[in-house]
């Protein structure tokens, strides 16, 4: 996994230099749509367990609820907090490109499972059956689940986002690796498969 993680860190650099003036101006554009902050900031459960802090790009009016709310942390389809940017963000995963930085911090990998709330995380630990096997390896910006199921929060329906990343884990390839690109690049062009 270590030349993953050089991979990883080494792309991730680059790819935050070139596309910073863009990043830049989705900030802006945010700031301009709604109030709240540009970036997103949320608990997450990541490597072995441990807590850390993502970042995205913010998609929803900001909330009033605590982070440990598991209503709040839930998007559902057709959220009314999602904002008139937001779902453009969404659609086309733009969204999660400050998680570069987690990718430079060494949280996060371009592919793996991906991380949880931590109020979700705690509550799947304790209604799903090994659960907590998936951070075994480094979460994802994206992964095999997001492009074969899209997302879910459902208990019932994060059982079978389970089969892929368990898939994903005992399957570890640079071949599967391409693959998901691909299919998170499809994805970004077309919004096929995004929440």
């Amino acid at each position: 996994m270590t030349i993953k993680h050089t991979i990883d860190w080494f792309f991730a650099a680059i790819v935050l230099i070139i596309l910073l003036p863009i990043l830049i101006a989705l900030a802006i554009a945010i700031r301009l749509d709604s109030p709240g902050p540009a970036i997103f900031r949320q608990k997450r459960i990541g490597y072995r367990g441990r807590p850390f802090t993502v970042y995205k790009f913010r998609s929803m009016t900001p909330r009033e609820a605590p982070e440990d709310n598991r209503a709040q942390a839930m998007t559902q389809a057709n959220d009314q907090r999602v904002t008139r940017i937001g779902r453009f963000l969404r659609t086309s995963r733009i969204d999660e490109l400050p998680q570069l930085l987690n990718v430079l911090k060494g949280e996060m990998s371009w592919i793996g499972p991906r991380p949880e709330a931590e109020v979700l995380s705690r509550w799947y630990e304790t209604e799903i059956p090994f659960y907590r096997y998936r951070h075994i390896v480094l979460p994802g910006i994206t992964g095999w689940a997001q492009v074969s199921q899209g997302h879910v929060a459902e208990v019932n329906d994060v059982r079978l986002k389970l089969h892929y990343d368990f898939y994903y884990i005992k399957h570890f390839s640079p071949w599967l690796d391409l693959l998901i690109v691909a299919r998170t690049i499809n994805t970004m062009l077309t919004g096929f498969g995004a929440r």
